[in-house]
């Protein structure tokens, strides 16, 4: 009898300790994934939650993502990468240019992929960049073509003859995007000037200054802009200086019009790249940068700042634009 019982609660015991496997098997995450967001914006959170997306979608609960946000602040950038590296995350999701410079310096072995990117040549100070990083780091790209966003200047302002290039000098992608826009505008015959704030402390002053020397303001896809995009325009709405802007969330707060790529699917699209990554479907070394197509872009306008400044949003529906939803 006891020998039946021993042998009773070691059955027990067994089909307990296989229990218990099978449920850390479930609900123990395969891969851990973190994500470094450089600060909330609506572009930068519609990339994040793209990412999430794609990821549970590929993956569902074989994935556990933990996004920090740096609160615009590169050190924290640099901090919540060291912590990634210090736990060996299996992979670090990137959001905007001082989040992916931070994770490249904290790894080189944990793979990364960055978003809403503009020019990763310029971001990792790569000379003739091929398209490839190489190494551990691929993603996305948010490059609308310049040319283009230059054409929307002339063509919806033909009267223009100088344009205000208002950026944040601490980031190099915003650089990079105003020295291509005014090749192109100077090949028009159109006088540029760089109007480049620090920060947050001073970017209104810099905006009045841009609004009183300019015809048009451009504005380039800066995050710092895009969080101070309202304190802009309410600097120059009794200048009425129309702005065009890089990207539809500083649009949404300042710009009469954009062409602008969808954040969202630009984060669905990097999501879906860490799934091959971490299935083995895809080696990050070899993965070129991906870019929105042609057919993704979107003209968009802004309706509030069109009636306050006067413009005729039919003219800009019968051109392809379409009002950005508020």
């Amino acid at each position: 009898m006891k020998t039946t019982k021993k042998i009773l609660c070691l059955v027990l015991a067994m089909i307990l300790a296989i229990g218990t496997l099978a449920l850390t098997s479930c609900g123990g995450a395969k891969y851990n994934v973190g994500v470094i967001q450089l600060t909330q914006h609506p572009a930068l959170d519609a990339a994040t939650k793209g990412f999430e997306d794609a990821l549970k979608a590929r993956l569902g609960d074989d994935v556990s993502i933990d996004v920090q946000n740096a609160a615009g602040s590169t050190d924290t950038c640099a901090t919540i990468a060291g912590t990634f590296e210090t736990k060996k995350v299996d992979l670090i999701m990137a959001n905007a240019t001082p989040a992916l410079q931070a994770a490249a310096n904290a790894t080189t072995e944990i793979p990364i992929l960055g978003t809403s990117i503009t020019e990763y040549g310029v971001a990792l100070e790569i000379e003739n960049f091929s398209g490839t990083v190489g190494g551990n780091i691929s993603g996305t790209s948010d490059l609308a073509p310049l040319d283009q966003q230059a054409d929307m200047i002339s063509d919806l302002f033909p009267e223009a003859k100088k344009v205000a290039m208002l950026y944040c000098s601490a980031e190099a992608n915003s650089l990079y995007q105003v020295q291509e826009v005014t090749k192109f505008l100077t090949a028009k015959s159109i006088e540029c000037q760089s109007f480049p704030f620090s920060d947050s402390n001073d970017v209104q002053m810099i905006a009045q200054n841009a609004a009183d020397w300019a015809d048009v303001i451009y504005i380039p896809t800066d995050n710092t802009a895009a969080n101070c995009a309202e304190a802009i325009w309410g600097a120059i709405a009794d200048k009425k200086v129309p702005v065009i802007a890089g990207e539809e969330g500083i649009c949404g707060g300042t710009g009469v019009a954009t062409l602008s790529i969808d954040y969202y699917d630009l984060g669905y699209k990097t999501g879906e790249m860490a799934a091959d990554i971490l299935e083995e479907k895809a080696d990050v070394s070899t993965l070129a940068i991906a870019y929105t197509p042609a057919e993704k872009l979107k003209k968009k306008y802004n309706k509030d700042i069109c009636d306050a400044l006067g413009i005729n949003t039919a003219d800009l529906e019968a051109k392809g634009y379409v009002a950005i939803e508020k």
